[in-house]
């Protein structure tokens, strides 16, 4: 059966004390939002559908950095949930199919749940999430008999009898699609709050003789997001998540209470990651690979057998061949390194590519910047970089070429040779010592001065 998503993403978070739309902040270096519609992708749907409304702008243009093709409908007044929905009504009109409910703020919804959703489709005309709550509070109860919802009951309007009930109401809601907008037209605000709430569908789906039913899922995956609390509680789940998930997958985190990671990274089997490394976003290490301690990688691709660190930045655009050799305080942007190549300290190496088995010295730097553009430097295979090198780019070092230690490069050094720029050293003889004798009375006299 095909499957349009409704994403709700309205809400301003005002408990959030921010002036970025709730949606947007981030767990794992990705907006919530993702979060949602990447529990959604395990079901395919053909249609995805995001009810914006705070932030509508940005809102949408993060949902189609996620899908190009995403529709986005604008909720200008917050009436409720069945209103919010009902926002979808006119781009889903012709979609033959199911409609999936999921909440902008509620990152943690699992595929499994989704599929369990589904298949219950194929019984109930009105599918409902539920979950055991360790301590129920004020959500909303499921009255159920066996998996069949009789009804859903908020806090305020149920009995005793009904408050004692444990099983309760996530919001997530499945159902035919035409079905579902049939019954939101039936929704009313006859309430405290005005409102319109979709907690109606199933009493209404019942009163014309269609049947609801219940999944149930557990308590943590329908944490949903309303301040910087729960944000920073729900991260500290998503990278416990990710760190089992390594592990189980046959990553070796030397420390993994340590080791912090994004929504896509992605890590092959026995590399191994040392003590407090952080995986920024777009970051891809192969099968054997090392990352060593206190190292930071972003948008970058870590061939296999590759050594990382310590205390290396690798930044976007970097692409580490087979083997390669990355040292400590090395900070690399932009740079491709071939099979072997080697950078092993203090260097920054931007806007460059690198060719098998280079050697570059200690205190390198690719000058790629000129206060207005960006230039390249390329570097052949087999070339030694000498300590301290300025490399002053547009430059283009030939293989098996060399520069001595303290040169600054300014032309290209064609294959084979050896540059040498730097300017002749003379040596004064006794100047030292006249030079801080003069610089001590110079220093006497000021102090003498000041009192």
């Amino acid at each position: 059966m095909a499957t349009a998503l409704i994403l709700l993403a309205a809400g301003k978070g005002t408990r959030m004390q921010s002036e970025l739309p709730k949606v947007l902040h981030e767990i794992g270096n990705a907006p919530l939002l993702h979060h949602a519609m990447m529990s959604a992708a395990s079901i395919a749907p053909e249609r995805q559908v995001i009810v914006a409304g705070h932030g509508a702008e940005e809102v949408a243009a993060a949902a189609r950095v996620y899908d190009a093709d995403v529709d986005v409908v604008l909720q200008t007044e917050q009436l409720g949930t069945a209103h919010a929905v009902d926002q979808a009504r006119n781009v889903l009109e012709d979609f033959d199919g199911d409609a999936l409910v999921l909440y902008g703020d509620t990152p943690f919804i699992q595929p499994e749940t989704l599929e369990a959703m589904r298949a219950a489709r194929a019984k109930h005309a009105v599918v409902v999430l539920g979950f055991e709550a360790a301590d129920p509070a004020r959500y909303g109860r499921l009255v159920t008999q066996g998996d069949t919802l009789e009804r859903i009951v908020e806090y305020k309007d149920a009995s005793e009898q009904e408050r004692a009930i444990t099983l309760c109401n996530s919001g997530v809601i499945a159902a035919d699609c035409k079905t579902l907008f049939k019954l939101l037209a039936e929704v009313g605000n006859d309430n405290a709050a005005g409102e319109y709430y979709l907690t109606d569908i199933p009493a209404l789906a019942r009163a014309a003789g269609l049947s609801a039913g219940v999944v149930r899922c557990s308590e943590a995956e329908t944490l949903g997001i309303n301040s910087r609390a729960e944000l920073a509680q729900a991260e500290a789940i998503f990278q416990s998540r990710m760190r089992r998930n390594a592990l189980d997958t046959g990553v070796a985190l030397q420390s993994p209470d340590t080791v912090h990671f994004s929504a896509d990274t992605v890590l092959g089997r026995d590399c191994v990651i040392e003590p407090n490394v952080v995986f920024g976003p777009g970051v891809t290490v192969e099968t054997g690979a090392r990352i060593r301690a206190f190292s930071h990688l972003e948008g970058c691709h870590v061939a296999r057998g590759a050594i990382v660190g310590p205390y290396a930045r690798l930044r976007p655009g970097t692409e580490l061949s087979e083997d390669v050799k990355i040292g400590n305080f090395v900070e690399l942007k932009n740079a491709t390194l071939a099979e072997g190549a080697k950078v092993n300290h203090l260097s920054y190496i931007g806007d460059a590519k690198i060719g098998a088995a280079s050697n570059v010295g200690a205190g390198t730097i690719t000058c790629n910047y000129d206060g207005v553009l960006k230039h390249q430097t390329e570097i052949g295979a087999r070339v030694f970089v000498g300590s301290n090198t300025m490399l002053v780019a547009p430059v283009k070092l030939g293989d098996d070429a060399m520069t001595a230690s303290g040169s600054v490069i300014t032309r290209d050094v064609p294959a084979t040779d050896l540059a040498l720029a730097r300017a002749r050293q003379e040596n004064k003889t006794g100047l030292a010592v006249k030079l801080f004798e003069k610089l001590k009375a110079i220093k006497e006299k000021r102090q003498k001065d000041s009192i």
